[in-house]
């Protein structure tokens, strides 16, 4: 028995010393496998045509993030107000750019906050706004990890929550920005 337990130490020892390298990779590693695209594509979708669709949302993006403002305004972008354009827009390009800065490991608790913060009011915006079914969202504690919103973007903060409390890991421009920050101060 004595050697079991120094067999699981020895072994479970060095796994927790490589934790703080590995663990921030891999939960980028997984951001990027799981949501990076699903980010991407819909913020791609809520831009309007062409250069000037930079900085103007499509039809689409007033749907997603405005449903009973759009609505109520009869589908017509020239109703809506320079408050929902500006979270419009704004909304937009952060759907694209955090999760490239969490991929990338720049920035990378910043955009890890953003990005759940950003979860949150799209669930809020998705209960509330869109309407999802009381089945769809979900219920902890229910032994069915199948609910949209509660069990599987508990998933998607915990990841996120993750790096804002230990950063990106080694593989990251956070790591090499701080490096030669720490060449460029004089000892």
């Amino acid at each position: 028995m004595t050697f079991l337990v120094h067999l699981h130490n020895a072994v479970f020892s060095r796994v927790e010393a490589a934790a703080p390298a590995v663990m921030p990779t891999l939960a980028r590693l997984i951001f990027a496998a799981t949501l990076l695209m699903y980010y991407i594509n819909s913020g791609l979708l809520k831009f309007g045509d062409g250069i000037a669709g930079l900085f103007s949302p499509s039809l689409s993006a007033y749907a997603s993030i405005f449903p009973k403002a759009f609505e109520a305004a009869g589908y017509d972008v020239s109703q809506m107000s320079t408050f929902h354009w500006a979270v419009a827009l704004a909304g937009t390009w952060a759907e694209i750019i955090l999760p490239v800065l969490i991929v990338i490991g720049l920035f990378t608790r910043i955009a890890a906050l953003g990005m759940v913060v950003f979860v949150v009011v799209q669930s809020f915006v998705d209960i509330y706004g869109h309407g999802i079914a009381a089945s769809d969202i979900g219920s902890w504690f229910d032994g069915l990890p199948t609910g949209l919103i509660v069990d599987q973007r508990a998933f998607w903060v915990f990841l996120l929550l993750f790096l804002v409390f230990r950063g990106a890991g080694p593989l990251s421009a956070d790591r090499l920005l701080s490096a030669r920050r720490a060449e460029a101060v004089p000892a």
